[in-house]
This record gives structure tokens, sequence and C-alpha cells, in this order.
């Protein structure tokens, strides 16, 4: 029987030397340094300090965070980094990071959150001046103006015993945290972590989270544009709509568009709807099967007064999909329907253009999705306080990956999920040489993208520098 051998035939050996993995993982802690990240979580967490330690706290949450961004799961990944001294520095020890994290109180994840929003600001202008404008969220080809901010929640699992872990509405156990991010760049802007039985609408947690997300958009951008802010049912509460509406008070032009659960007068007022028109598809075309109608005129004042003034109900018909969870009303008329609110003004746009901008929110799910896979996929410690701090260095790693796709990257890469930059870009081998106190990091020559890396890391260089 002849073999079928393709692979060449190797003899392993020790002993190689200079040879570095993860090597693109550079640009992540270079970028933190250049947007004045690093530093910012280094005074963040060194304010109290009478003399510097060995391993800055700031330094170290700056670890972590480029850690999430490369893909660990736990504090013993930290190993990859710390072994590769010549390519990463001096990288503390599992023990001394789980210090940082335990001394990160709230007042400190407050001096965190102002470090990472100096850091956006920074990156922001540094994104102007390079690439001349800021990524737009696009509906239906028509670049949005301003910011839409989506607020989710998700489950995260806990398969041992850990403070604040409580059995969740699907019948599983771990957390359940609240999470907003920016639409057109996939910015994590704010998250909360919450106990597994949290509300889905609480309108606290809503609130909270926005306020956040809100503070960490640039000041010059925050006032005078326009923000939009989608949510599912869970944030159709008036608590939390009537606060969007307040921030208009502040300069915060503010809109929303969520979703609403179908109670029976809306029900009536599907029924009782007849001007139903076509529904669009993201590329414009006909959705097929698909019809819209505004309820607004159709609804009980009664219930429009459980909206804030100007409110308006859209709802879309479809034939059910595959799959497709139907409540009896949809059986009954064999079709599946979804509603939102929204006090876009009319005349603003038409209501199959409103439709397809709030259908997008479910870009969202993407965001969680690779979130999951970059850091807040699994909670390391049994203490609730050490998790919080874990969620937001977590939110700062996708917050790296976003900064090097938008500054640094072109094609494919620039808008490719984590998992592909991994592969690609951040797990690469290479070689350091050091002659003439000069350290130079060989990536192979025949590997696909070492032009997108030697690129990426020439345009690093070339960013301005923060003000000190």
């Amino acid at each position: 029987m002849q073999g079928t051998r393709t692979r060449p035939k190797i003899i392993v050996a020790g002993g190689g030397r200079g040879v570095v993995g993860h090597a693109g993982a550079r640009l992540l802690t270079d970028l933190a340094d250049k947007t004045g990240l690093t530093s910012g979580f280094v005074q963040a967490l060194g304010l109290d300090r009478v003399r510097r330690p060995t391993h800055e706290p700031g330094r170290v949450a700056v670890d972590l965070a480029v850690l999430s961004a490369d893909g660990g799961e736990a504090m013993a990944d930290l190993a990859v980094l710390r072994q590769q001294s010549g390519l990463f520095g001096r990288v503390a020890s599992d023990p001394t990071a789980w210090r940082v994290l335990d001394a990160i109180d709230v007042a400190a994840l407050t001096r965190l959150r102002a470090a990472r929003a100096a850091a956006r600001e920074l990156a922001w202008m540094q994104l102007l001046e390079t690439r001349r404008s800021l990524p737009a969220t696009t509906v239906l080809g028509r670049a949005l103006p301003g910011f839409v901010l989506d607020i989710d929640a998700t489950i995260v699992l806990a398969h041992s015993e850990k403070e604040a872990a409580a059995p969740t509405w699907k019948h599983t156990f771990g957390f359940h945290p609240l999470l907003c991010f920016l639409d057109a760049t996939g910015e994590a802007l704010a998250g909360l972590l919450r106990s597994g039985n949290a509300g889905s609408n609480t309108a606290t947690d809503h609130v909270t989270v926005l306020d956040q997300a809100l503070t960490q958009i640039p000041e010059q951008h925050r006032y005078g544009s326009p923000i939009l802010v989608r949510s599912d049912s869970a944030g159709s509460s008036y608590e939390f709509l009537a606060h969007l509406h307040s921030m208009r008070e502040y300069g915060v032009h503010t809109q929303f568009s969520v979703g609403v659960a179908i109670t029976t007068p809306i029900r009536a007022a599907i029924t009782a709807a007849d001007d139903w028109v076509a529904a669009r598809d993201g590329d414009a075309s006909l959705r097929d099967g698909a019809e819209l109608v505004e309820l607004t005129d159709y609804l009980d004042p009664a219930v429009l007064a459980s909206f804030p003034a100007g409110t308006r109900l859209i709802c879309r018909r479809e034939r059910p999909r595959p799959g497709a969870q139907l409540s009896l009303f949809d059986q009954v008329n064999g079709m599946s329907h979804q509603v939102f609110a929204t006090d876009t003004p009319h005349g603003g746009a038409s209501i199959q253009f409103l439709e397809v901008r709030h259908r997008c929110h479910a870009r969202v799910e993407d965001r969680i999705r690779t979130g999951k896979t970059t850091g807040f996929g699994r909670f390391p410690s049994r203490q609730f306080a050490i998790n919080t701090a874990w969620l937001e260095l977590a939110l700062t790693g996708i917050d790296l990956l976003s900064w090097t796709q938008h500054l640094l990257l072109d094609g494919s890469l620039a808008s490719a999920e984590p998992k592909k930059l991994r592969y690609r870009l951040l797990h690469v081998a290479a070689k350091l040489s050091r002659t003439a106190r000069t350290t130079t990091m060989r990536i192979a020559a025949d590997w696909p993208w070492t032009d997108d890396l030697i690129r990426a890391l020439e345009r690093l260089a070339a960013l301005p520098e923060p003000v000190t």
C-alpha cells in the first residue's frame, strides 16, 4: 500500500535564537503608546504612588488590554507576552497582574475611562489627519450624519461559583453585561457588568451605559453632531427614552430607534392599518414578502403617552423565515411582525429608510460575538470588582483593534474580524536581530501579509505623537 504523505518530513530541535511569535501584536502595544493610552493608564493607576514600581500598574493594564485584543482568555495567557521580552519588554507576572486588577476600585475605574476617552480623542484626531474623515454609518447608500450608538445586552456563562453570577432568563448561569458600541467603527464605548438575573429592560442600567458611552465621544463631536441611539425592545422604557430627550437640553442632539413589544393595543392598530408599502433590503432592493406601515395614527393616544412626545411607531410584517418564533397573533395572521419606535420627525426620511436603519442594529450582535473572543467571553475571577476591571480592559482591547484597522490597515484587513487579524497579522512569527544597537524584526519574505504588516508599522511610526 502506497503512502499518501503530503507534508515534508521534519526533525524538531530546540535552540533557535531570536525567534518570536505574535510579532504583529507589537502594533497594539505601540499604538497604545502613540494614542497616549499607556501614559493615561499609568497616570490613572499611579496617582497615589510615592515611588516608581518595577511594573507600572497602568502599563500592566495596557498589557492586559493587548492580551485581550490578541485573543488571550485568561491571566495565564500573559506568559506569551512575558516570555518575549525582546519584543514586548518587561511584562508583569500573573500574581502582579492580579494585584493590579484587585487594586482597581470605583475611583480608579473612573480614571481609566477618562484615559480611554482622551486616547480616543487623539486617535480620532490622527484619523482625521491621515484619512481626512471619520467612518460613517451608511444606510441605503446614504451616509448618516453624526454617530450611531448600539446598546445591547448579552449572557456570559460562568462555569463555577462567582460573585454576582446567577441564573439567567435563558436558563443558564453567569453574567448579563450591558454594552454600547459605536456602529461605524466598532469601538466599544461602554460596558456595565451585571448579575445574570439583571433585568433586560432596566432603565437605570441603560441610562448608566448611555452616559458612559457619550462621555467617550470627544467633546467637540459630542455637542452639535446628531447621535442616534439604537436598541432592541429592552431600551423602550419611558424612563430611558425620556433621559435621551433630556440630553438635548445640554446640547447633545440625540434621537432613538428602539424595538417595541407588541401589546394588545398595538395588535389592534396593526389589524386596522390598511396603507402598507413595500419594504426594502439593505441593498435598496425590494424585500421579498415584506411590508411596512406607520402605526402612529392608528394607535390609541394612551399608548403614545407611554413614549416621549413626537414618537412614531412603525411595523414590518413579512412571511415567517424557517425557524422563526411566532406569537399566536403571528400564527393567526400567517405573518411575523416587528415594531420599532423612533423620534425622527416626519419629512426627514421615508419609513423604508427608517426601517432599514433600525434593522442595521443587528450588527451589534456581531460586535458582541467577536467581543467574546476579545476578552469578555469569560471572566477570570471569583470577585465581581476584578471582573468589572477585566471588562473595562477588554473594551480597551476592542478599541485598540478598531484603531489599528482604521489608522493602519487597508482593504479587507481594515474590516476583518479579530480572528482574521490574529491569524494573518498579530500572530505572525518573526526573527529579531541586533546590530549596532538597533533591533530589526524580520518577517518571512513569503508570508502573504508581510507587506501589510510592514506598511502598518510604518504608518504607526508616522502618526503624530501625543503632547505630554
